[in-house]
């Protein structure tokens, strides 16, 4: 996995583009090339105890991190597009407190970039080749997976500690059984039939 160590180079993923519920989250890492993080890769491919791990060594050894997200209302009124593109928006803005030197680039997991102040590239499959992207894909995972824990806290009838607000077949059937919940995104499809006098 490429890792830069000569650029500031800040990566960037999102977590939560497809579920039916729930807040996107996106994060924002530069790494300490001085101080490498041993098996950084795709956050889908590790196991949630392996995330857990990583995330703990992310926060500790990262030049800086910052992880922000886009609310089911901004998902609803933008598109999931437009609410990833903003949350990652807000993941490097916070990054970069006053003080700390702006990265040099920074490079996203996938095929669109959010408008920035700096030097911005989209990789595909980026989580999966570079270090600093992979690192963001991790916190945003973990951070995501701790926001669908609090909602599952408050709506226990729907599962989301199982499913993380993903469609699975028994998200659905507990969908229609329930109705829909304020953290349901009303602009995606299954939720949309449901919802509709």
């Amino acid at each position: 996995m490429w890792q830069s160590t000569k650029e500031r180079i800040c990566g960037v993923d999102e977590a939560g583009r497809g579920p039916l519920a729930g807040p996107v989250v996106a994060a924002a890492v530069i790494l300490d090339p001085d101080r490498p993080i041993v098996g950084l890769d795709d956050s889908k491919k590790l196991s949630r105890r392996r995330r857990a791990v990583l995330t703990d060594e992310i926060r500790a050894q990262a030049l800086a991190w910052a992880i922000a997200e886009a609310s089911v209302e901004e998902i609803d009124r933008l598109n999931i597009l437009g609410a990833s593109l903003l949350a990652m928006q807000r993941a490097v803005a916070k990054l970069v407190a006053p003080g700390f030197s702006p990265p040099e680039r920074v490079l996203v997991d996938g095929n669109r970039c959010p408008k920035l102040p700096y030097p911005v590239e989209a990789i595909v499959g980026g989580d999966g080749k570079v270090a600093a992207i992979a690192a963001a894909s991790i916190l945003a995972k973990t951070a995501r997976d701790a926001e669908m824990q609090i909602l599952h806290a408050k709506y226990p009838q729907y599962g989301f500690d199982r499913h993380m607000g993903y469609p699975t077949a028994w998200h659905r059937q507990m969908l229609l059984e329930h109705g829909a919940c304020p953290e349901h995104r009303r602009s995606f499809a299954p939720v949309a039939a449901l919802c509709r006098p």
